[in-house]
């Protein structure tokens, strides 16, 4: 489950996770400060649908119209969760690839608002 915690103008995305306090591999930060990108990056894919509607909510919520997720060239594995993701989410009107400088087609830049 991901919990959004309202701070002044921003929110923050605080994973609900089990770890070993005791593992120093396993501290999570306290706060994820949220901005109008989200990293995909090194994050584990069965939390990645919830974290992509959760950000979109969120974007909403702040006024944002158009977001970008960065989800690497690789073997694509990424952008397709993150284009299955949207095709269900009532909030992304339309997606497409980042232009050159943010990222090309390893980014996706999504307009949102209601369909």
């Amino acid at each position: 489950m991901v919990e959004w915690i309202a701070s002044e103008n921003f929110y923050y995305w605080v994973p609900e996770m089990d770890y070993d306090e005791e593992d120093e591999n396993d501290k999570l930060p306290e706060f994820i400060n949220v901005t109008d990108v989200l990293d995909l990056h090194g994050t584990n894919i069965e939390i990645i649908p919830e974290m992509i509607n959760e950000f979109i909510s969120n974007a909403l919520l702040l006024g944002l119209r158009q977001v970008r997720i960065v989800h690497g060239k690789g073997k694509s594995r990424l952008k397709f969760i993150t284009h299955k993701t949207l095709d269900s989410n009532k909030f992304a009107k339309k997606y497409y690839d980042a232009p050159p400088e943010l990222g090309g087609w390893g980014a996706t830049i999504i307009e949102i608002g209601s369909r």
